[in-house]
Parts: C-alpha cells; structure tokens; sequence
C-alpha cells in the first residue's frame, strides 16, 4: 500500500517515513500542499494520504476539499494531522472531507491502528465498486458469448449513428446469421449449440478491429458495427466474416461441426438520414436474400431495399420476427 506524507516540518516528515517504512507501507514524501495536489491528481496516487494541517500554500484542509471535488473516484482515505484541538477546527477538518484527524504529538500505535482503518475502508469501497461494475457487465451482457446483449449493441448503434452524421463518415451494419442452427441443436444437443455460438463469436471478434463492435442480436444473429466504412469496406469486412467462419470446423462437445453464417450489411454512406430502425430493415433484406442465395455469404443492401423500408410501416415487426428466430430460406 502507498501512502503520501504530506508535511512541511522535516523532523515530522521523517518520523512518519521511517514509522510507515518499518510498518512494511511505500512512502511518498512532499513538503507542501501544493506538492500534494499535484500528485494526487495524476492516475496513480496514493490511496492514503496523511496531511498536515499547517502547510505552505494549499494547506491540509484545503487539499482535502479539493481532493473531494475533484477527485471523487477511487476514494482516497484523508488523515489529518493537526495541532489544533479545539471542536471546531475538528469540525472544520472532517467537514472538508477528512475521514479522520491525529493531534501532534501522537501516539506511533494509534496512527497505526487509522491507517489500517482506512485499509479496511479502502478494501470495502473496491469490493463494492467490484460488484457494481459485475452487475453492469451483466447487466450489458450475453452470458453465454460475453458480447454486448441486444439492448447495449442497439444503444451503440444509436450512438454510432449520430457520430457518424456529425464526423460526416459512413457507419457499415452487419446483422450475420449461423446457417441452420436449429439442426445443429435438434441433431447435437444445446450444449453443442452453445460451443458454435461462443467458438463463431471469438473468430467474429477476432477478425474485427479493436473499436468495432459485436453483439448478440438474438438466439444466433449478431449484430456489427463497422465505424467509418463505406460500401466496398464493409462489404469486405463481412466478406472476410464469411470466410472466418467455414475457414475450419468448430470443435464441440460432441465432435467437430462445420458452421457458416450468412450476412445481410448495410453502410449509411449512401444514407445518411436514416434511423437504425430503418437500416437494420434494409440489413435484414439483404440478409434474407442471403439465406436465398444458398447461404455461406454477403449480401450488401441496395437502392430497393431502401425504397422497400421508406414505404413500409416503420413499426412493422419484420425485424422483431427476424431477430426472435423467423424461418429464413
């Protein structure tokens, strides 16, 4: 564990190093407040800071405040040290954030005995800040593939899209579809299905760049976001999908299997204005034209499928029916 000693008087400073050094704790020393400031704003500050009260420029109180208005996340432990006794200047100290204050000159067991009070407080705000960030991943999540769910990729999408609208680039859409994935579950087992849908995720994911994006769209559709390409690259980019896919079969549980989806893709160069709801239609057109085509492939949207979209109802449930297991060709 880090801690920072901040503390303009020398004699002070060196007590407390050479009492937290022999406590077996990593010492960073400053002189000044302002020196402290500076160091627990960078990424890697200490964790527990130990802060005289009476310092050149910023003094203790003050840093304290800042820290907390500043800085609320990860939570820094505060240890005022003081020779002011009086209930009010207490007050003043633990209402600027301090979690605890120590009167000069103080007892070496009692400091001892607040820093491993501030461990232990440390210790229960990264466990909760764990949990909560679990229960988010969760929460954002497909379980089985460990891709954004459904609600996340469309969230993605919406933010995409604007972005793509205000940087004035094309955002390419891929809803990819496993090939007779329902055989693979009646002849093999779910089990079966499961090790398809992780082992097709992690090639799906390995043939994407880093700020592209995969989710589970539904039971074995996905959806990918291809930021910044335009026709020819996204039409690439599911080509080479395609291709990763077939390239070998997929080791399951009850032997090897050969897999391969199909892949509807849309980019919104050539239409800009479009909603997501409209260009996830026009994926889904293109993806059904796939599926006729014998599968095992790309198909990229066209002007009709856009005209299509524009004259339909666009609260029609075509995308609903597709995504919740609709019989393609």
């Amino acid at each position: 564990m880090n801690i920072l000693i901040a503390d303009d008087e020398p004699v002070s400073r060196r007590i407390l190093q050479g009492l937290l050094a022999k406590w077996g704790y990593t010492v960073v020393s400053v002189e000044d407040g302002n020196a402290a400031w500076e160091l627990l704003k960078t990424s890697e500050a200490p964790r527990i800071v130990l802060l005289d009260w009476m310092m050149p420029g910023m003094n203790g109180v003050e840093v304290c405040r800042e820290l907390r208005r500043q800085r609320p996340a990860p939570y820094t432990y505060v240890l005022l040290l003081t020779a002011k006794d009086a209930k009010e200047s207490v007050v003043e100290g633990l209402e600027s954030g301090a979690d605890d204050y120590l009167t000069k000159p103080f007892n070496p067991q009692e400091l001892k005995a607040r820093i491993r009070v501030g461990i232990r407080l440390l210790e229960l705000e990264d466990n909760l800040v764990e949990a909560r960030e679990a229960m988010r991943f969760k929460a954002t999540h497909d379980t089985l593939t460990g891709v954004a769910n459904r609600g996340a990729i469309l969230e993605m999408m919406d933010r995409e899209i604007i972005r793509s609208r205000r940087e004035g680039v094309s955002l390419g859409v891929l809803i990819a579809d496993l090939d007779h994935f329902k055989m693979v579950n009646d002849s093999y087992g779910h089990l079966a299905g499961d090790d398809v849908l992780r082992e097709v995720t992690r090639r799906m994911q390995s043939e994407i760049r880093p700020y592209d994006a995969v989710g589970r769209y539904g039971g074995e559709e996905f959806l990918i976001l291809l930021p910044g390409c335009g026709n020819t690259a996204t039409a690439e980019n599911a080509e080479r999908l395609c291709r990763a896919i077939m390239a070998q079969p997929i080791q399951a549980q009850s032997g090897l299997l050969n897999v391969s989806i199909s892949i509807g893709a849309v980019a919104t160069g050539d239409w800009p204005e479009d909603t997501a709801n409209r260009l996830l239609q026009m994926a889904d057109a293109a993806l059904y034209k796939a599926k006729e085509r014998g599968r095992n492939q790309a198909v990229m949207a066209t002007a009709s499928d856009h005209q299509s979209v524009h004259v339909q109802d666009v609260h029609a449930p075509s995308l609903e029916l597709s995504s919740h297991g609709r019989e393609k060709p």
